[in-house]
């Protein structure tokens, strides 16, 4: 038995995995980096320990922007990553950051199974990336100046959105835009170069935003911020393992799904209590809300990302047709 132990320790293959948002364990913290130790728990049960991996949360390994294209040379093995940073790369994938397109989490998980999502998943195949988990956040908004909930109160607002196409339907509006990664807007808000910022509820709880805050907009009744932000892996390295460990690979990525959309959801209340014991008043975006940002982001975002090239018009066309 210790000889067939040794062995198995011998052969064992260590992946890494990288990711943006703050560490914890599977239990606590950022539900984000727990379905990546859950992940990385259940592959290495699966496999009987003949893969093990590394976890790098913080951006601790790479920065986060340079993620994705490691990914794609085979320089890193997985992260989970907000897939619309990879916009200025390949610009197609900025569908997963459409303002207004997607409205709600059954409409996002709904590009699974829809020709949206065989397309997106051979575009990203053909770039050397393979999609093992689809997750998707809701996002609000998180203030140190007005509230905002519906176009007129970004005008003259400093504000990041998190997307080409996002900070595209924010400037129409008025906002005035600062480009940073989610990671970075505490220290932006603290320093007065940003007065609002755009990003998933999670984000709006583990960055801490409510200290600095004081208004949020919440998802809670759904939302112009909805982003398709998967487990991703590299495709050579995945086309490397066993067939047994690429078998474990794609069924726990997926066993993960329902428990990312259960603690998405569960963050867009957190969120909503958590500013409020701060002090924060808490405003959620309504449909009418939603329909005046859909009227801005068709005539701005949408109209740019369809004019980009072909394979962005079928995307955006594609899309549209998941109600």
């Amino acid at each position: 038995m210790l000889r067939a132990a040794g062995a198995r320790a011998a052969e064992a293959r260590v992946l890494k995995i990288s990711h943006q948002f703050p560490g914890g364990t599977a239990e606590q913290g950022d539900f984000r980096d727990r379905l990546v130790r859950r992940f990385a728990a259940q592959v290495q049960e699966r496999t009987g320990g003949s893969l093990t991996f590394e976890i790098y949360p913080g951006s601790s390994l790479m920065k986060t922007v340079a993620q994705f294209s490691a990914l794609r040379r085979g320089a890193l093995d997985l992260t989970l990553y907000p897939l619309a940073y990879a916009g200025g790369e390949v610009p197609e994938v900025n569908v997963g950051l459409m303002p207004c397109l997607v409205t709600s989490y059954e409409q996002g998980l709904a590009w699974k199974t829809a020709p949206i999502g065989q397309e997106l998943t051979t575009l990203l195949d053909k770039r050397g990336v393979k999609i093992l988990t689809w997750v998707w956040q809701g996002g609000g908004v998180a203030s140190r100046a007005a509230g905002v909930a519906k176009p007129d109160d970004t005008k003259g607002l400093k504000i990041r959105g998190g997307s080409r196409e996002m900070d595209q339907m924010l400037k129409a509006a008025g906002g005035i835009i600062s480009s940073v990664t989610s990671d970075e807007t505490y220290a932006a808000m603290q320093t007065g170069s940003l007065d609002a910022a755009v990003t998933s509820s999670t984000s709006l709880i583990s960055f801490r935003l409510q200290e600095i805050a004081k208004n949020v907009t919440t998802a809670r009744g759904g939302s112009f911020w909805f982003m398709f932000e998967p487990l991703l892996m590299s495709k050579s390295v995945f086309e490397s393992l066993t067939p047994e460990q690429q078998a474990a690979m794609v069924e726990v990525g997926a066993a993960q799904e329902p428990f990312a959309l259960a603690a998405a959801k569960a963050d867009d209340q957190s969120l909503a209590e958590i500013y409020s014991k701060a002090g924060v008043k808490v405003v959620d975006m309504g449909a009418d809300d939603i329909a005046k940002w859909k009227a801005v982001a068709q005539d701005s975002a949408w109209k740019d990302f369809a004019n980009r090239n072909a394979a962005c018009a079928n995307l955006l066309k594609l899309a549209e047709a998941v109600a």
